[in-house]
């Protein structure tokens, strides 16, 4: 499945849209992570932890992604738009949001 955030693939022309496709992915943190947020946030630099979580968010919603496409019959998902949201009280939870177009090549 080619995944792009382009509205085509130069060379490559649509042959047929299937319609629009979307997935989301949504992780809680836990405890530990926001601890370790918290002190990396007082006193600076990456929070590799919550990087981890969002990370495989992005993997599982692009992963669902491709099998809504899939069921459509496509072999490629077009102007793919990635979103990311806390959710849940208190926002501890992270969302990960993904669509595109379905289209074959």
């Amino acid at each position: 499945m080619l995944i792009s955030t382009t509205p085509f693939i130069e060379g490559r022309p649509v042959k047929e849209y299937k319609g629009a496709v979307y997935s989301q992915a949504i992780l809680g943190a836990n405890v530990v992570l926001d601890l370790l947020a918290s002190i990396r946030d007082f006193i600076g630099g990456r929070s590799s932890s919550y990087e981890r979580v969002l990370g495989r968010a992005r993997e599982d919603a692009l992963k669902n992604l491709t099998k809504e496409a899939q069921a459509l019959g496509a072999n490629a998902i077009l102007a793919v738009d990635l979103d990311y949201n806390t959710v849940g009280p208190n926002g501890q939870m992270m969302m990960v949001s993904v669509s595109g177009t379905a289209v074959v090549l």
